[in-house]
């Protein structure tokens, strides 16, 4: 067996990794798409920077749209995990050609539904930041912000199909390296559109520097450049380079009830769990809007902040589903039980380390984002209170990872759906004009950590093992 990557033909012949092989390999794949995580979560960083130096009137318009721009996210995500988790499943039996079949179909899908997405989020774009509560001052930058994000959710779709498929089919290091391009092309397209530019002065001569100062929505003109050019390479990359996935022959690319069921078994708990989650989000944000333009920016930035915490899990949880369908579909329930727990109880132990240092290092990380000193000081006390959160938010996000690999979506979205409507959005209700911010992160630290521990029991309980697509 090999140490670094999971050799399939050997675990479908019987052979087992040792602990120590197993952790190597856990690592291996998570490693890219930690990096991965990490260039997007400095480009999140550098995007609060460009446009927290507008002011906190700027940070505070993409603060009331922001969460609406997760929904729609998390409904791609979902939406292309139902094909994702097939293919792991299938490269896992030694099915390449299914798989290659079941990417097909994804791409026909999946181009229709981002699309239906974007018209979506352009159609409710003008009225979107009057319903979030938000300040009457906000709208026109929320809006123009939300509909050019919108604008971007077609190739958003994409990107996240041709990651999710690279990835599935254990090629983690293509998928980081171009999402590491996309972060890096999204801060090269902001310098140009977020601010207007200087003019150079030579003597008589005066040279005008690129910058064409749209503001808030030149931030989300970056986004949608960035993820276009992304979106062509990772798909390019997965259709005509990838080893499993290469369109090389004949096949189907018409959706089939053979690829469209089990699609629809994964997705569509994912897909209500998302919307529901992030209307959470939403209802999270209408709470905090009433709070004042302080307090949603520094709820908007320290939830900036707090991505670098849970990047280690983000990369954890996608090896995780990776690792567990693989297994799954070789026949190994044995192995898939191992890389499950094994993956959880080590994002656990990254994210308290990382949980410790945004501790520590928060009221320096939020001075780099924003010159406004109330809300560097709201910003910090609130990321304090959630670093306490991070090692049962890792088990909610990898065991996440590891239980859809093995296609069980529908009782971990349930989980997700008790803690966030059950749990956080009533207490929040309550908490909010009587605690304000503090108490509203108090709520969601709290509720973390429950989803966390309902994660851990469904894991160690077994009972997703019984689940299989291929």
């Amino acid at each position: 067996m090999a140490s670094y990557a999971l050799d399939i033909d050997a675990l479908r012949e019987g052979a087992t990794p040792t602990r120590r092989e197993m952790a190597r390999i856990v690592f291996a794949l998570s490693l890219p798409a930690i990096l991965a995580e990490l260039s997007s979560t400095l480009m999140q960083y550098i995007d609060a920077g460009m446009v927290g130096s507008l002011g906190a009137h700027a940070t505070a318009a993409i603060g009331v749209v922001e969460s609406t721009v997760w929904l729609m996210d998390g409904l791609a995500m979902s939406a292309a995990a139902g094909f994702t988790v097939q293919v792991a499943q299938l490269v896992g039996a030694g099915r390449d050609a299914d798989a290659r079949d079941v990417f097909r179909q994804a791409i026909v899908v999946l181009f229709a539904f981002g699309t239906l997405l974007a018209a979506t989020g352009a159609a409710v774009a003008g009225r979107l930041p009057m319903w979030m509560g938000g300040d009457p001052s906000l709208y026109a930058d929320a809006s123009d912000y939300f509909l050019v994000c919108s604008l971007a959710l077609l190739p958003v779709t994409m990107a996240r199909l041709g990651t999710g498929m690279l990835q599935c089919s254990g090629d983690m290091r293509t998928p980081s390296l171009l999402n590491v391009l996309s972060c890096a092309l999204n801060v090269c397209f902001n310098a140009v559109l977020i601010h207007g530019g200087p003019v150079l002065t030579l003597g008589a001569l005066e040279l005008p520097i690129p910058g064409l100062g749209l503001g808030t929505r030149g931030a989300a003109l970056g986004t949608l450049g960035a993820q276009t050019v992304t979106a062509v390479l990772l798909l390019g990359f997965a259709c005509f380079r990838s080893e499993r996935l290469a369109l090389r022959d004949k096949g189907r690319w018409l959706p089939t009830a053979q690829t469209m069921r089990p699609a629809w078994s994964v997705s569509w708990p994912m897909l209500l769990e998302r919307a529901l989650m992030s209307s959470a989000y939403v209802a999270v944000t209408a709470t905090v809007a009433p709070l004042g333009v302080v307090s949603v920016a520094a709820h908007s930035l320290a939830i900036t902040v707090e991505a670098i915490c849970y990047m280690p899990g983000l990369g954890m949880e996608a090896a995780a589903t990776t690792l567990v369908g693989q297994a799954v579909g070789a026949r190994r329930r044995d192995v898939a039980r191992s890389f499950a727990r094994l993956s959880t109880a080590l994002g656990m132990v990254v994210m308290t380390l990382s949980g410790m240092l945004m501790f520590v290092f928060a009221p320096q990380v939020l001075a780099m984002l924003t010159p406004d000193e109330a809300v560097r000081s709201l910003g910090t006390t609130i990321l304090r209170i959630e670093a306490f959160a991070e090692p049962l938010y890792a088990a909610s996000m990898v065991a996440a990872g590891a239980l859809r690999g093995a296609g069980d979506t529908l009782v971990p979205s349930a989980f997700t759906l008790l803690s966030n409507w059950g749990v956080r959005i009533p207490a929040l209700q309550f908490v909010a004009p009587r605690f304000g911010l503090v108490g509203c992160w108090t709520v969601m630290a709290l509720e973390l950590c429950l989803r966390g521990t309902l994660f851990l029991v469904r894991l160690l309980r077994d009972r997703w093992l019984d689940k299989s697509l291929a």
